[in-house]
């Protein structure tokens, strides 16, 4: 199973093993798959799709709060340039340079260290997605497009970091938000 929960169905499987009476369950003629094996078969589908929204969940939740970082650094940015503090300005901006390749990462080597994990437990968010290419390995809301389009964003700051220029600054952060707001939308 590329979803990992291979040992969760082991588990539902040896209830059914068992019985619900707790012994094995002997009938004469076709027998159907007693309620309460199913009834607990579909708790456990709830609990895994349950599962699989909170990671849905917190990867927007990450994004989200990488992108009111960036913003907080993108206004300090902004003020510094028009004060003519050249030094803050540039610190500023490789603060954003920063967070928005967190945005295209998902995350950072801690987030990182996590999905390395799950995939390593065959744990595979957008398997279906992976397989067509539209995700990277264990990536849960940021498609491969985004990806590249944040980072690239992201190296775009670093640049500006050097001399930077409000008007060049403000374009690329557009930029950053259009695919931002896309990856936030809930029900994706």
């Amino acid at each position: 199973m590329r979803h990992g929960h291979g040992s969760a169905v082991r588990v539902a499987l040896g209830i059914v093993a068992l019985g619900v009476a707790g012994g094995p369950v002997w009938a004469e003629g076709p027998v159907g798959t007693p309620a309460e094996v199913v009834a607990t078969y579909n708790s456990l589908a709830d609990g895994i799709l349950a599962l699989k929204r909170t990671e849905e969940n917190i990867c927007r939740s990450i994004l989200a709060t990488a992108n009111g970082h960036a913003h907080a650094a993108l206004d300090r940015a902004q003020k510094a340039m028009a004060a003519g503090d050249a030094k803050a300005a540039q610190a500023a901006l490789e603060s954003v340079a920063a967070d928005v390749a967190q945005m295209g990462t998902e995350g950072d080597n801690a987030v990182g260290a996590i999905r390395k994990r799950l995939i390593e437990a065959g744990q595979h968010h957008n398997a279906a997605g992976e397989a067509q290419g539209i995700f990277d390995e264990g990536f849960v809301i940021v498609t491969r497009a985004a990806k590249a389009k944040l980072l690239d964003s992201s190296r775009v700051f670093a640049q500006q970091a050097r001399a930077p220029k409000a008007d060049a600054v403000d374009a690329e952060w557009k930029k950053v938000q259009a695919v931002v707001q896309e990856l936030l939308k809930p029900g994706r």
